[in-house]
């Protein structure tokens, strides 16, 4: 690599860094206001949605992991949700010593309304790019999904 290509590219991966830092911020300072709106903490929120995603109902277990909280946290996260009546929690009818953890779908449809208004404005910001251009964007999205469950497992077992 050349010394002005790699001066450009210090100078892309500059700018890609505090765009990241600021996206970052802004995406957690949103989280918050959407928590305080739905009167959740924000980590609930983001169980939430993560719950969404699975297929049925799930142990306590895989909160934990979906989170990467302690089981232990994760039994309070869930506290949390059946007490604002987002979960409930039945036992396994084909093993009943495991409790399953499932979302209330008239709550579930709450939650859904509050990100249909303002998903809106998400899709019309994606309008200005391509299909490629968005193809792009969600392998990033993907591929920055399992690097931060790195390094959070990194950071969690005390590594740096």
């Amino acid at each position: 690599m050349t010394q002005k290509k790699a001066a450009g590219r210090k100078r892309l991966m500059d700018e890609l860094s505090i765009a990241s830092r600021r996206y970052m911020a802004s995406y957690a300072l949103f989280n918050q206001a959407l928590a305080d709106h739905l009167r959740l903490h924000p980590t609930d929120l983001q169980c939430l949605n993560l719950l969404g995603l699975e297929p049925g109902p799930v142990t306590t277990g895989r909160v934990a992991e979906l989170t990467g909280l302690t089981t232990g946290s994760a039994t309070r996260l869930v506290d949390r949700l059946e007490r604002a009546g987002y979960v409930t929690r039945e036992r396994d009818a084909e093993d009943r010593r495991r409790v399953l953890v499932t979302v209330v779908p008239e709550r579930m449809a709450e939650f859904g309304e509050v990100w249909q208004k303002l998903n809106g404005s998400w899709y019309a910001m994606f309008d200005a790019y391509g299909d490629e251009e968005i193809a792009l964007l969600t392998a990033h999205m993907r591929r920055t999904v399992e690097l931060s469950a790195a390094q959070v497992e990194r950071l969690r077992g005390g590594e740096l």
